[in-house]
């Protein structure tokens, strides 16, 4: 079964770390932001989606915030290199969506981090294409056709949710591990018939291919997925100076979304290689909180009472409980820890 194919696939990622961290130690000093030579290094794990993260990236706000550190940018392609890089200790944050950071915090990783923003709630920017002429004209056709997702990521999280909402035994389904470039490979070679994927490499399958679901419609029928910012722990232990300006630098970013749009999209398709039109159409797609809106109920919450986020994650990990996924879903108030809310209402207020 898929499932447990995932789960042996979470095992045999835990047993190679060993040697990853071990080169890790050798290269960086294994994670906390300082490097060999005596400066401050800060390491920050992006992906190429459209989000407020790329127009941090692209206007240097946080190297001008915080001029006396070196930030590297590393580059990810899903969740799961993500989760992987964190274990490893190769990155101190990242970008990365709420269904991986579910099974990160679960069993067997159990990986020492924490929420810190949310970079944005999925809509149409994420969704299930079906190739034209493959003949699949809605999820219960999925049945007997290779279908491509990159696991663990919140798209994976999504074909599942979807495959159960229509019914269908995600076993009589052939679904394939690839990550977004392999995807387009494979589409364009009739290797696959559907795949559940992300923006920008969406909006190429589209050009070919019919969408049969997007996450804004899972999100209504209760299965919401969002883009995260997480940071070790033991980063946010030793320099929350760094966590208050890189929260600031992605509030000036989530202003520039809804104030300027034309300025974000600019900023944005710099990144993504995409021209500034291009650039609005996909971040128009997503959902953008206001800054302030962080802090509330809804989603991060203030100290003494977190956020509605905990149970998000609850449900992403019970759902992967039940798909065989993981183990066990985490306790709430293991949740509840994993949620960073310590100076957030600071770094968010006008």
């Amino acid at each position: 079964m898929p499932g447990t194919r995932g789960l042996r696939r979470t095992s045999t990622l835990v047993a190679a770390l060993g040697a990853l961290v071990v080169v890790t130690a050798c290269g960086t000093g294994g994670g906390g932001g300082d490097d060999q030579g005596g400066g401050k290094t800060i390491r920050i794990g992006y992906q190429a989606f459209p989000s407020g993260d790329l127009i941090v990236k692209e206007k240097g706000l946080l190297e001008k915030a915080l001029p006396e550190y070196t930030i590297k940018w590393i580059k990810f392609d899903s969740g799961a290199t993500v989760n992987t890089a964190f274990v490893s200790g190769a990155v101190d944050l990242a970008a990365i969506g709420s269904s991986p950071v579910a099974r990160g915090l679960s069993e067997p990783l159990n990986i020492p981090y924490k929420v810190t923003w949310v970079l944005d709630v999925a809509g149409d920017n994420e969704a299930l294409v079906a190739r034209n002429g493959s003949g699949i004209k809605d999820v219960k056709d999925l049945a007997g056709h290779k279908v491509a997702t990159p696991f663990s990521s919140t798209s994976h999280y999504s074909l599942l949710a979807a495959l159960d909402k229509a019914g269908v035994d995600p076993s009589k389904v052939d679904l394939l591990d690839l990550e977004p470039q392999d995807i387009v490979a494979a589409w364009s070679r009739g290797d696959i018939d559907a795949a559940y994927l992300w923006l920008p490499t969406l909006d190429e399958l589209g050009k070919t291919g019919k969408t049969l679901l997007t996450s804004r419609e899972l999100a209504a029928s209760g299965k919401p997925t969002l883009d995260l910012g997480v940071a070790s722990t033991s980063f946010i232990e030793k320099r929350p100076e760094v966590i208050t300006a890189w929260r600031k630098a992605q509030a000036q970013a989530l202003d520039l979304i809804h104030d300027d749009p034309s300025a974000a999209a600019e900023a944005v398709g710099k990144q993504l290689g995409t021209s500034p039109e291009d650039a609005a159409a996909q971040l128009k797609q997503g959902i953008f909180l206001k800054p302030a809106d962080q802090a509330d109920d809804k989603w991060l919450g203030r100290p003494g009472k977190v956020g509605d986020l905990a149970q998000n994650l609850l449900s992403a990990a019970e759902f992967l409980a039940g798909q065989k996924q993981i183990p066990a879903a985490p306790e709430l108030s293991d949740l509840e820890k994993a949620v960073y809310v310590e100076g957030l209402s600071d770094a968010v207020s006008q």
